[in-house]
């Protein structure tokens, strides 16, 4: 029985209050799809002069412009639209702290508006997409850098947690931007770190280790970890945000073959979402599971019971669980 005291507020008004709030975030999308803080970086505008620029209507711009305004998120002076602090620091292209991962949250929009279908199927009804390679390329950009850009701060405080004494070689897999891998080798100057992941993924990883300087200390091996072998010889194999990916039985597979890849008494770690029994806690853990179902074919959240049985069938000694960022966890593992 639900006993959440915030159910006696639950009424009609607070409903549909709740159930309206797409509408912010949908106003708040558009106008950063549609550039309209960059376009306002050099100083005010009209929306006239701002649909002009962006080629839009000039009544539905001015609308728009008038709703984030509402919002709060732009500002108005005799006619003419301005930034916030926030945005000229968030929502601007050239800025320092520009928040890129936006646009993966506007991916995301799509693929969630087809869930009641995803209900009836089992999984995502949405286009790969694959099916399309320029469609494909934006939507790895922006998926990799919003994972880069959520990852980024947290890593150092992550990496702390973990056990470095005697690590010389840590393998990333699936490690998309190379945010963790480069953090194990500025945590200790003594150890090398390996990318895993799909050819089309590290081509925008090997952009990221460039720009951080970090080509001497971090490699790339290309490969699809549900159907290669991963590279052997390890002393961490670090799995950060892929277990939700793949269904129960493709993580039992993929554990087994990263613990192939350690040396003896070598650390698996996996960095993920960890359900409660009834998996109805963490909140953003269930709606995780759903973003998962309308986004991939069998990815799901999972118990901590699960993952350790995944641990168990690999001879994976279970050590810790920590708490990691984000509502995330660490659960860390050595091979006997």
């Amino acid at each position: 029985m639900n006993t959440d005291k915030s159910c006696q507020h639950q009424t009609p008004e607070y409903i549909l209050g709740f159930i309206t709030h797409f509408q912010k975030s949908r106003t708040l999308l558009t106008a950063f799809e549609l550039n309209i803080f960059t376009v306002l970086k050099d100083g005010p505008k009209t929306s006239s002069e701002v649909a002009e620029t962006i080629k839009t209507d000039k009544r539905a711009t001015d609308r728009l412009m008038n709703a984030v305004c509402a919002i709060g998120f732009l500002e108005k002076n005799n006619g003419k639209f301005s930034n916030t602090e926030t945005t000229k620091k968030y929502f601007v292209k050239d800025s320092s702290e520009y928040m890129t991962g936006l646009m993966h949250t506007l991916n995301l929009w799509n693929s969630w508006s087809n869930l009641t279908g995803s209900i009836y199927k089992g999984g995502t009804i949405n286009q790969l997409p694959s099916d399309n390679k320029d469609i494909r390329e934006k939507w790895l950009e922006s998926f990799i850098g919003a994972m880069h850009y959520r990852a980024l701060i947290h890593v150092p405080e992550v990496i702390s947690k973990i056990d470095l004494n005697g690590v010389r070689r840590v393998l990333d897999v699936g490690g998309g931007s190379g945010a963790f891998a480069m953090g194990f080798t500025k945590a200790n100057e003594n150890i090398k770190a390996t990318v895993f992941d799909l050819p089309e993924v590290t081509s925008i990883t090997k952009e990221y280790i460039q720009k951080d300087n970090l080509t001497d200390k971090v490699n790339i091996v290309n490969g699809d970890y549900n159907s290669d072998h991963l590279p052997k010889e390890y002393d961490i194999v670090f799995l950060s945000s892929i277990v939700h990916s793949n269904s129960y039985e493709g993580n039992m597979r993929l554990i087994k073959k990263c613990a192939d890849s350690l040396n003896p008494g070598g650390q698996i770690i996996i960095q993920d979402i960890v359900m409660n029994e009834d998996r109805t806690t963490p909140e953003n853990g269930a709606l995780f599971a759903l973003n998962m179902l309308v986004n991939t074919e069998k990815g799901d959240t999972y118990t901590e019971k699960e993952m350790l049985e995944w641990f168990e069938n690999a001879n994976i000694r279970f050590e810790k669980r920590v708490e990691s960022f984000m509502g995330n966890s660490l659960l860390i593992g050595r091979k006997r």
